[in-house]
């Protein structure tokens, strides 16, 4: 099917939680669509999510508005990116709304209090219900989206094909079956997205019984110039333009510091460079996590598209991808240092503080930090201890190495943040970390033991 309205150009997408200021700050960032993110940078606190559907909700009405505790005064402006949710993915349940006595899946209630609430406030500004859907590992998942879909657009006597979804390639099965995808949701399909961070974590993950052959370096070494990331993301290009659907960047993670201008710089150069690599490759759009980062992603599109919406002419027909290809980890360039152990340890403490106190978007050392990217800390910390790896300093990463590394982060931390460091969250934080990065078994998402310690 033809793009639908709103998701015809796509070249800079922004993610981003919905509370209220990220909801007004991604409408307005000049951005052509915003991720409403219930998922990776989202605390699933029930307030949380009824708060962020309301938001959804006001957002269409234009009736949101926002007053910071520094009397800043946040309105939505004229030109607005066209909201696109992403639901929970189907391993995370929703525990209070019971069906049959039992929790109902997290995905189908947040897809379902949008569509119910949203869907003809959306039609009437001529746009649509649109989604993206996290996680998948299967087209089976995809075949059991398409019937959610057809059956909520029944109910609600909206035409086929009025809802949209573009799905995250971010997990390793997945990236075998992109064809498979798209044609399971040929009716309600809106395109791929190279998920990377979450598809990082996914290798790991998924291939945790041979951690010695796919031991990746340190996690922030780990770019998509890497041989298998890279025959991932052509492959996604290739795949989706031959089926005449969208093909979406992964997100830059860099969080500008204004304070910092010699890091800024080199930062943006980053995020220049892989936007670039992406536009290149014939991405349509792609991801940013920051209002800053906008204008460069938008300035790279805009070089190579000019006045074309998309790329979706430009088949790759050069492309020629194998699982082998998908698969050679071990190709990819970088060491395993102590510096990126500490950061690990350091990121999934300070992430699981947040996260266990209601922010699922977390700002630590210039980057922001989500479910996925603090999934790649703690699982990398599982492989290396599994896998017997030497740092590159010659020392063997044990369990006692990351214990004494946890320690002096915690310490470091409490040094740092003074009168405001929170010791009961984050003595939380640390017994939830050893449980997921120090388990003799390996946890599959850090979010389930997590929520079960919310009421």
């Amino acid at each position: 099917m033809p793009p639908a309205p709103g998701l015809v150009d796509r070249r800079v997408e922004i993610t981003g939680p919905t509370d209220k200021k990220m909801t007004i700050n991604a409408l307005n960032s000049g951005a052509k669509i915003w991720l409403a993110d219930f998922e990776d940078a989202n605390t699933p606190l029930w307030q949380n999510m009824v708060e962020g559907q309301i938001n959804l909700a006001d957002a269409l009405d234009r009736t949101i508005d926002f007053d910071s505790p520094e009397g800043k005064r946040y309105e939505l402006g004229q030109q607005l990116a066209t909201i696109v949710v992403r639901p929970r993915g189907w391993h995370l349940d929703e525990k209070h709304v019971l069906v049959d006595g039992l929790p109902v899946s997290g995905s189908l209630f947040d897809f379902a209090v949008y569509v119910a609430n949203c869907a003809r406030r959306q039609i009437a500004a001529g746009l649509g219900p649109y989604y993206y859907l996290p996680k998948m590992e299967s087209h089976l998942e995809a075949r059991l989206w398409n019937e959610v879909f057809s059956h909520s657009e029944d109910a609600l006597d909206l035409p086929r094909g009025t809802i949209r979804a573009t799905v995250l390639i971010e997990t390793s099965p997945a990236a075998f079956e992109m064809e498979e995808i798209l044609y399971e949701l040929r009716e309600h399909s809106a395109g791929l997205n190279a998920g990377r961070w979450d598809y990082l974590f996914s290798m790991i993950k998924k291939f945790r019984s041979r951690p010695k052959e796919m031991l990746l370096p340190d996690r922030n070494s780990v770019t998509m110039a890497a041989p298998f990331m890279r025959a991932y993301a052509q492959l996604l290009v290739a795949t989706c333009h031959r089926r005449g659907a969208h093909a979406i960047g992964g997100m830059a993670a860099f969080i500008p510091n204004r304070r910092d201008s010699e890091l800024n710089a080199v930062a943006m150069a980053k995020v220049r460079e892989d936007k670039e690599r992406e536009a290149g490759d014939g991405f349509d759009g792609s991801w940013v996590a920051h209002p800053d980062l906008v204008p460069i992603c938008d300035e790279v599109f805009s070089a190579v598209l000019g006045d074309r919406p998309n790329q979706l002419e430009r088949q790759r027909d050069d492309v020629h991808v194998t699982a082998a290809d998908l698969l050679a980890v071990s190709r990819t360039p970088g060491e395993l240092t102590e510096a990126g152990l500490r950061n690990d340890v350091s990121v999934g403490l300070q992430y699981l503080a947040a996260w266990l106190r209601g922010s699922g978007a977390v700002a630590i050392f210039n980057l922001m930090e989500d479910a996925a990217t603090a999934e790649i800390a703690r699982s990398q910390i599982w492989q290396w201890l599994h896998a017997g790896a030497v740092l590159a300093g010659g020392e063997a990463v044990t369990r006692e190495l990351v214990v004494r590394l946890a320690d002096e982060e915690l310490a470091r931390l409490a040094e740092v943040e003074g009168a405001s460091f929170d010791a009961a969250a984050y003595e939380e934080a640390r017994q939830l970390f050893d449980g997921v990065a120090l388990n003799d078994e390996f946890v599959d998402f850090l979010t389930i033991p997590a929520y079960a310690r919310f009421p």
